[in-house]
């Protein structure tokens, strides 16, 4: 009898010791957290973006089919405002965006009001250690060289590889510091741009292994909306030439039910002084099976674009201004002249001013 009370103490005993050991180490991080960070932040972007062998205004007005920066004339980018409250071990990120940019950014939104959607990212974290970090929510996609933020991009206009590559995930990713300079991350993600809620039951799976700067991506998963398994394997990276001289690469390979693209881009940048740098990115995208990037006409859905962009970035203070020549060069008549006529090629010219705070 005693034998059995024993045993019965030890069964309470040691959930409630298990218990405190919870409460005092919440309790200990809950005081070391005691005192959060507030932080706003953010940009404003404009831009003035004309063709220089095709029309600036009617039905013969064309762009290239990436993404930002198509509008004619003088246009607006977006405001981006980012509240984040940073502790030792927990905080969150509200990034909000407002305007043309903006709107292409969260395109698949909204799903569930009718007043439109302003969010980019609304996640919050948790720092489970030194080397695991836990975040939920809508995060911006980890594939890819570029970003949605003008402030993060050395080109103002964006390359098809990050324009048809996703923009954003909904789900739970663990990132890990292996050590050595090596990480590691995992995600579940609802499928591709449902950053809302999910819509079909099913969900996409996301790795990353970086080292050194240098990543390797992937995403698979079933998406739902008549499409079966999209799986896309992506490398970003860069190095540092010189001190002055960067060279940043992108390559990326997407297949959703036989249909996807192929890309390579490269990204040279030279600082000539404190408050100026030039860079160009030489991009090659190619299409297969109707993808849709490209409105291929070929009868195998196969369509290609080769893609120079040259940009100077000029820094006063807080403000950027990007002058920028680009050249768009399809294997199909892709565009057209001031008459409405195709053609194979398109060249012009942005002039942004980008303002960070």
């Amino acid at each position: 009898m005693k034998t059995f009370i024993n045993t019965n103490y030890k069964k309470i005993l040691l959930p409630l010791a298990f218990m405190f050991i919870i409460g005092a180490t919440f309790a200990q991080e809950e005081e070391e957290d005691a005192k959060p960070k507030f932080s706003l932040s953010g940009s404003i972007d404009a831009y003035y973006r004309a063709n220089l062998n095709s029309a600036n205004s009617g039905d013969s007005y064309s762009a290239p089919t990436s993404s930002f920066a198509n509008l004619p004339g003088f246009a607006l980018g977006m405001a981006n405002v980012i509240a984040k409250y940073e502790g030792e071990k927990v905080g969150f990120v509200a990034d909000l965006v407002f305007g043309p940019r903006g709107t292409d950014a969260v395109f698949a939104s909204p799903m569930y009001s009718n007043t439109g959607d302003i969010i980019n990212q609304l996640y919050v974290y948790w720092n489970v250690s030194d080397k695991v970090k836990l975040t939920f929510g809508n995060f911006n996609t980890f594939l890819g060289y570029e970003v949605i933020s003008p402030v993060a991009n050395f080109n103002y206009s964006t390359s098809y590889l990050f324009s048809y590559g996703p923009f954003s995930h909904t789900g739970i990713r663990a990132d890990f510091d292996l050590g050595s300079d090596w990480s590691a991350m995992v995600a579940i993600m609802n499928p591709t741009d449902l950053t809302e809620f999910n819509t079909e039951g099913l969900y996409t799976y996301g790795a990353q292994l970086g080292y050194s700067g240098q990543f390797l991506n992937l995403i698979y998963g079933k998406q739902g909306l008549g499409l079966e398994n999209l799986f896309q394997i992506d490398y970003t990276g860069g190095f540092d030439v010189t001190d002055t001289f960067f060279l940043g690469l992108n390559a990326s390979y997407q297949d959703t039910d036989g249909s996807g693209f192929t890309g390579v881009a490269v990204y040279p940048q030279l600082t000539t002084s404190e408050n100026f740098a030039i860079g160009l990115r030489g991009e090659y995208f190619a299409e297969n099976g109707f993808f849709g990037a490209l409105q291929a006409t070929d009868a195998n859905g196969d369509a290609s674009v080769f893609a120079v962009t040259l940009t100077g970035s000029a820094t006063i203070g807080d403000l950027m201004i990007k002058p920028e020549l680009r050249l768009d060069s399809g294997s199909e008549d892709f565009f057209t002249n001031a008459d409405g006529e195709p053609m194979g090629s398109l060249s012009s010219f942005v002039l942004a001013a980008i303002y960070s705070f």
